[in-house]
């Protein structure tokens, strides 16, 4: 999962601390989240269903093109 901070101090290993507006963090990069006590996660975790995408209909295309080699047939011999 991505995250956004603001108003981030950043502290790399041997320089002086950085201090940044906006920071984005690939979510691959991120061990753990340490969160203060003082903070009330009752009011901040909502409680979300996940969306289910709308069906695109299917009139008139054909079925099992578009999306890799196929199946079936084999690769050939060159012939």
């Amino acid at each position: 999962m991505n995250t956004h901070l603001k108003m981030v101090k950043l502290t790399l290993k041997g320089k002086n601390p950085v201090t940044l507006d906006h920071l984005s963090v690939r979510g691959n990069n991120i061990r753990y989240y340490i969160l203060p006590d003082s903070l009330n996660l009752e009011t901040l975790l909502v409680e979300e269903t996940p969306r289910v995408k709308p069906k695109k209909p299917a009139a008139g295309r054909p079925l099992g093109r578009g999306r890799g080699r196929g199946r079936g047939r084999g690769r050939g011999r060159g012939r």
